[in-house]
């Protein structure tokens, strides 16, 4: 048996029942401190890090009596972040001195941030880190650590757009927890997407209950679509790109039309996204946003949710080459008026569905775009 501090993210009890994979009430804790420590944020991470630092104690929990796999679950867990064991003395609550094994980023990893808040964590990256967690550990004993660590990134963006989407209006007529069971949830792909698939019930219009059906889902995020709008010019700013599904699905021309669009950061709100990929793909700075839905990208087969916007700028010249080599994105851009984007929508010339309905969205709200400058 062997027992570990935790001082960082594994202090909030939830996140460490998913890890060990077993109740609080099953887990042996303490409150203790490690002495001449300090546990900062890392900059830019949703993580801390604990730092040597005299005259100081790091706060945290001593676990006590881990088995062999407990501590193969919490490094398979943590490997994620590159964070090795180290044996420390300890001082627990009662005053008493425990030895205890503890998780120390590899040298020159990360870079330390301000303090770091337990509460504060909680508070912003609770939830996101549980569903992350959920979706981490759902592989373990399937996939290696170093797998799920090159795809973390994408596993706390899926966490995100689930948090966000549990946060929506309920509806008023179903109630998902009395009306849908779920009897098999199993997640059989992961890679920069993921797919869920269940064995489930849903609540039929007749009342009752239907068969067992087999339904799958794409998981992606959250993303937003922009289409850059000038309204003293009256153009609009489309990039082409290589889009790989269009490719794959057999289309013969999959260098595709579209408006900006990319993924939602944890952390990030879909505004901030907008403006962040319009300066990545088209090096556009926006000077206002219009809102024109909040959609599925397809109910059928997709969770991907979008946020579609219109995205006030001065377009005078277009800049090619844009996007980001570390995505593999080659990305040229091409003003046309607005009448010519019309001229394509009428002509169905678009394959993008979110282009197609900004462009609907912007034909009915121009005359106001365009008065607003007068």
């Amino acid at each position: 048996m062997t027992d570990l501090f935790f001082y960082g993210s594994l202090r909030y009890t939830p996140l460490l029942e998913i890890v060990l994979g077993r109740e609080a009430s099953e887990i042996d804790m303490i409150e203790a401190h490690l002495p001449d420590h300090a546990v900062h944020a890392v900059v830019d991470q949703a993580f801390p890090m604990i730092l040597h630092m005299s005259n100081v104690k790091a706060q945290g929990v001593l676990v006590r009596g881990l088995s062999d796999d407990d501590i193969a679950r919490l490094v398979y867990y943590e490997g994620g972040f590159d964070y090795d064991l180290s044996q420390y003395s300890l001082m627990t609550e009662t005053g008493d001195t425990a030895a205890g094994e503890v998780f120390f980023p590899a040298p020159g990893l990360w870079k330390a941030g301000e303090p770091w808040s337990l509460k504060g964590w909680i508070d912003k990256w609770g939830a996101m880190s549980l569903a992350a967690a959920q979706e981490v550990m759902c592989h373990y004993g399937k996939k290696s650590a170093e797998e799920i660590a090159e795809r973390f990134p994408s596993i706390r963006i899926r966490a995100a757009a689930r948090v966000a989407a549990q946060a929506r209006a309920k509806d008023a007529e179903w109630d998902v927890h009395k009306d849908v069971v779920v009897h098999k949830h199993e997640r059989p792909f992961l890679n920069f997407f993921a797919i869920d698939e269940m064995d489930l019930q849903f609540r039929q219009f007749d009342g009752s209950l239907s068969p067992v059906v087999n339904r799958s889902a794409l998981l992606v995020g959250r993303a937003v679509v922009v289409l850059p709008y000038d309204p003293v010019r009256d153009t609009v700013l489309l990039i082409q790109q290589f889009r790989a599904p269009a490719f794959i699905a057999g289309d013969p021309a999959p260098w595709v039309w579209e408006a900006v669009a990319g993924l939602v950061d944890p952390g990030e709100t879909p505004e901030e996204t907008a403006k962040r990929e319009t300066i990545e793909e088209a090096h556009l700075e926006l000077s206002g946003l219009e809102e024109a839905g909040q959609v599925y990208s397809s109910t059928g087969s997709s969770g991907e949710f979008c946020h579609l916007f219109v995205g006030l700028a001065d377009i005078s010249a277009t800049v090619s080459g844009a996007g980001i080599d570390a995505e593999g994105e080659d990305i040229r851009s091409q003003i046309i008026s607005f009448d010519g984007l019309m001229a394509m929508v009428d002509a169905q010339q678009i394959k993008s569905l979110h282009l197609l309905a900004v462009a609907q969205w912007l034909d009915r709200h121009r005359s106001r775009l365009r008065a607003a400058i007068c």
